[in-house]
């Protein structure tokens, strides 16, 4: 797509002052959110593992119809794209879409992005095979309307992630919290417990076939580190003594439908 429309033909005019709208629709976040994100030793190391676990949870794509909700710079869809799949990337911020769409053109990667509210997608039921959302959920202001917005527009599965409760990621959150309520412009974003989501899924008729969960210790120290060696060595010694399962985040899912297509 040479600009940003609205998938299927229609206007769709993402509003509202909630930060998840205009923190991301701010040309100079969007120009440096990957470098904020992606760079440097463990950046690069969760891009990867991020491009993997898509790969394990949505199997074989080649020639499927695969939706990417809150693309953002268009990192998941291209990864996507690049395995076979026809790939459509929604996101309610023309700034990051235009960093999408510019990479897209730089790689050479055929993917349609657009502008789309996460909580009222522009889609017919069952449109695709699958649904993708990464690191969405966490910022919207209706976390269930979003995740039963994935399901409708999906035929098999949803793959998305979330930080979880009982996490690292809480306390972190918290103070997130504490610093909006005093007036600062931050990302407050919500921790989530592991039985709502399975009973927001099953509400939408959809079941929890696998997680996979990434740290036990804050990303931000991680990276504050700087070595893959680190990150490896005692995420390793906490995943053998079992607190990974118990306290890992964030945590990717991959739900399926409960009845046959």
């Amino acid at each position: 797509m040479n600009g940003v429309t609205a998938p299927g033909g229609g206007p769709v005019q993402p509003s509202g002052d909630h930060y998840s709208y205009t923190v991301y629709a701010d040309p100079g976040m969007a120009d440096r959110f990957d470098a904020m994100r992606f760079s440097g030793p463990i950046g690069t190391l969760l891009a990867e593992s991020q491009e993997q676990v898509l790969a394990d949870f949505l199997g074989d794509v080649g020639g499927r119809r695969i939706l990417d909700v809150g693309t953002g710079t268009g990192r998941a869809a291209l990864a996507i794209a690049r395995r076979g799949a026809m790939v459509t990337g929604v996101d309610a911020s023309a700034q990051m879409l235009r960093v999408a769409m510019a990479r897209a053109e730089a790689q050479q990667v055929p993917v349609a992005f657009g502008i789309g509210d996460a909580h009222r997608l522009e889609f017919p039921d069952r449109s695709f095979a699958a649904a993708v959302s990464l690191r969405v959920l966490m910022h919207t202001p209706d976390w269930r309307q979003c995740l039963a917005e994935l399901c409708r527009v999906s035929d098999e599965r949803v793959v998305f992630d979330y930080p979880a409760a009982l996490s690292a990621a809480a306390i972190q959150a918290t103070g997130r919290h504490l610093l909006a309520w005093a007036g600062r412009r931050v990302e407050a974003y919500r921790v989530m417990r592991g039985g709502a989501i399975r009973d927001a899924l099953r509400a939408s008729g959809f079941r929890i076939e696998r997680v996979h969960k990434q740290f036990v210790l804050p990303i931000a120290l991680h990276k504050a580190v700087g070595s893959r060696a680190f990150t490896r060595a005692v995420e390793g010694a906490l995943a053998a003594v079992g607190l990974l399962r118990l306290f890992g985040s964030p945590v990717t899912v991959v739900a399926v439908r409960c009845e046959p297509s």
